[in-house]
């Protein structure tokens, strides 16, 4: 019989003194309590091992939403827009209140917004971005749940759902899991699908005038050929909505999008502000160097595109649709800026289209815009001359299309 071995005494009293979160998984649970009657959330933040986190640095803004912050070990608050708490040993919380409705500056309608029977907001509202300090070895599991005011019926994210009020948050991308991206709670109407493995919902407050199963029926109906080119899907899409006084429009994130429940689906000129939004949350591309053309130019390109592809547009209507691009587009000279306007954008689309036109006729049909967009979300950041390079290369030489004023640097409109 071999004899069993055994470690030497300091061998098992350093074992022994090796802190319990080292090299493991530490839970991180948020819990959000909505209370409609001050327009606030209360949110806390619970570590259940302290000690793994040196500090988180937060980004508070300049807008005066965050206040109340109480903490188990130290909160400071260290200048206008910026708070640290460094968390106590054990189990520590850090709690403060969120102000919840927001009005755009330019519109003054909301982009977040409260009421008796409902809120309607994004999660980087309720927990802010912040810079993460950690000890060496580990790995935060975060959770998000809601503690929901009596009457209101469910709540809705791009998350996972691991009960029925929580949700999982892992993004691999960031080492702070926060709940990013729309999400919805109150007196709901809620339709759901599995398109090609991903759970997607349309949400909605009940009475609000949004059209849960058009918007399924549109998804479902364009979904494969977004799959096809973009080669990736999102594991799990929240589509939610409301009437006014919502902001009249469309925004997207990785998981989930908005859009106002008197917005079109496809619009009388043929586009549509959901298929935008919809290439925003596959695609992920993100610009850098006044470049705002290649994401936003994308994605009304591939929303006509794809839903011509996928048979919802006849080739004359579509060949109306550029015709009309053209003529709103007519005075614009440059396409470079950080955010660039809707004529502008037009005129990206055209650019776009004649570059698929020269990248087929080159390649002898080998290759074609798609392969483009596939070299982009590889990259965590493009700009223009990203784009060119990638472009050219598919052709083998120098592009007619992109050798254009449009693209200079610092060129005027």
């Amino acid at each position: 019989m071999s004899a069993c071995p055994r470690l030497p005494l300091c061998a098992v009293l350093l074992i022994a003194s090796v802190p319990s979160w080292a090299a493991n998984k530490v839970d991180l649970d948020y819990h959000v309590r909505f209370l409609p009657e001050r327009d606030q959330a209360e949110v806390r933040l619970t570590l259940e091992q302290g000690g793994a986190v040196r500090s988180l640095r937060f980004d508070l803004g300049d807008q005066g939403r965050y206040s109340d912050f109480q903490a188990d070990g130290q909160w400071q608050q260290e200048e206008p827009g910026s708070g640290v708490w460094r968390p106590a040993e054990g189990r520590s919380s850090l709690s403060y209140r969120v102000r919840v409705n927001h009005a755009r500056a330019s519109s003054g309608r909301f982009d977040a917004r409260m009421t008796g029977n409902w809120a309607l907001l994004r999660g980087d509202d309720l927990v802010p971005s912040a810079h993460l300090d950690q000890q060496d070895g580990v790995e935060l599991v975060a959770r998000l749940e809601f503690e929901l005011p009596e009457g209101w019926t469910s709540v809705e994210t791009g998350w996972p759902r691991i009960g029925r009020n929580r949700f999982r948050i892992d993004n691999p991308a960031r080492r702070f899991d926060r709940p990013t991206g729309w999400l919805l709670a109150g007196q709901l109407g809620t339709r759901r699908a599995i398109l090609g493995g991903s759970e997607v919902s349309v949400a909605a407050p009940l009475g609000e005038g949004v059209r849960r199963m058009d918007i399924l029926t549109l998804l479902t109906f364009v979904w494969d050929e977004y799959r096809t080119v973009f080669l990736r899907a999102p594991g799990k899409l929240l589509v939610v909505g409301a009437g006014n006084p919502m902001w009249r429009g469309g925004l997207s994130a990785p998981n989930s999008l908005y859009l106002h429940a008197d917005r079109p689906l496809v619009s009388e000129n043929g586009t549509s502000p959901l298929l935008h939004e919809l290439v925003h949350v596959f695609a992920r591309i993100r610009d850098t160097d006044a470049s705002d053309w290649i994401s936003e130019g994308l994605a009304e390109y591939y929303a006509i595109e794809l839903l011509r592809r996928a048979g919802g547009l006849a080739e004359d209507r579509y060949e109306r649709i550029y015709r009309q691009l053209e003529h709103w587009s007519r005075e614009v000279g440059s396409l470079r800026g950080e955010r660039i306007s809707g004529p502008v954008t037009a005129r990206a689309v055209l650019l776009l289209r004649a570059l698929d036109a020269e990248i087929r006729a080159r390649s002898e049909n080998r290759h074609s815009l798609d392969d483009v967009v596939h070299g982009l979300i590889r990259m965590e950041r493009v700009n223009t001359d990203d784009f060119v390079a990638l472009s050219e290369n598919l052709m083998g030489g120098e592009s007619r299309v992109l050798d254009t004023p449009l693209l200079a640097p610092g060129a005027g409109r």
